[in-house]
């Protein structure tokens, strides 16, 4: 959802229904313009993000929070603006957020690391207790099925990795035995009020979707990027190597089979916005394929999407959205 998919009006309208509305702190700003001469990105990137938060606020009163990348090179910086603009919670992965609370200090901005195993948690959980003397507020746990750049190698999404069921069952035994609660938020290929009614049963305190939001009315890509999910198969939706050495889940189209066939787009990187990239190596610069995505100039990029994004069928108000999920979830609820 990163890269200007979820946005303040996204967001806000998510937050307006009861939920929690995220802003993706990715890729905001017009990096890609720059000439790259003396251009500040991380100054760019924050002050657009500080809009994006006022804007949410203006829009709604619910919860709003930021999510923010550890592999970001700006990562830091990000973070100390969503707690100057005293967002109700930063949601951090794409690497451990070991350092988290130290950006946030002083506020009470609630922390939640996403997480790809207990082992994470326990490493997160060590390092802040003897480091801040804190727990995780909540943690997110992200199974395989999510999508994006996936926190699993290439060999574990497409063998024996473990299901969402069983990580979030080590991740409850581990939180458990915490001295103070720690609400535990299931994440990854969670589609519809069934799958919530299926994770809320087996301990979960929450979800976290995203795919199914791109398709509606608010979310703030181009219309061309949400009918990518609209006319995709089940068949469409693919693993592709990331220049930045990630896995990533996405829509195929031609500009995807040309990257797997080693299709390369010279670039000069004016940025290095993860740190993750080596841009000596990148066959592309992953950071202008994405914004071009949101812009819906597909022909020059792909869609992010989860596993479940072919079940997209319309796009729809998030009003009825959420309507339409709640619905699903008493169905299913009635069912048990």
């Amino acid at each position: 959802m990163g890269v200007r998919v979820s946005k303040a009006n996204l967001a806000a309208a998510v937050a307006n229904e009861g939920c929690a509305g995220i802003i993706a702190s990715v890729g905001l700003g017009g990096y890609e313009h720059s000439t790259g001469n003396g251009v500040d990105l991380s100054k760019m990137t924050c002050s657009a993000l500080r809009e994006e938060i006022r804007k949410a606020r203006r829009m709604s009163d619910g919860v709003i929070g930021v999510n923010a990348m550890v592999a970001l090179s700006d990562y830091e910086s990000l973070v100390r603006v969503s707690a100057e603009e005293n967002v109700d919670m930063v949601i951090s992965g794409a690497g451990l957020p070991l350092h988290l609370p130290e950006f946030t200090a002083g506020t009470n901005v609630k922390l939640v690391p996403i997480v790809s195993s207990a082992r994470s948690l326990k490493i997160i959980c060590k390092k802040w207790m003897k480091d801040f003397n804190r727990y995780p507020d909540a943690v997110v746990v992200e199974g395989v099925k999510a999508g994006g750049h996936l926190g699993y190698s290439l060999e574990q999404i497409q063998q024996n990795s473990p299901t969402l069921e069983e990580i979030l069952a080590d991740v409850l035994e581990f939180t458990r035995s915490l001295p103070v609660p720690m609400p535990v938020i299931a994440a990854g290929g969670i589609f519809d009020g069934k799958d919530i009614a299926h994770f809320l049963e087996l301990g979960a305190s929450g979800v976290q979707m995203a795919t199914r939001f791109v398709c509606t009315e608010e979310c703030d890509a181009d219309i061309r990027f949400k009918e990518s999910y609209i006319n995709a198969g089940p068949d469409d939706i693919t693993i592709i190597k990331s220049p930045v050495g990630l896995p990533g889940r996405v829509i195929k189209n031609a500009f995807v089979e040309k990257v797997k066939t080693g299709y390369r787009v010279p670039f000069r990187c004016k940025y290095h916005c993860l740190r993750t990239c080596d841009p000596s190596t990148a066959p592309y610069c992953i950071a202008e394929v994405l914004a071009k995505a949101s812009d819906g100039d597909m022909e020059n990029s792909f869609a992010f999407a989860g596993s479940n994004a072919w079940r997209c069928t319309e796009i729809v108000t998030v009003k009825q959205l959420v309507a339409d999920i709640i619905s699903e979830y008493n169905s299913a609820a009635d069912s048990r």
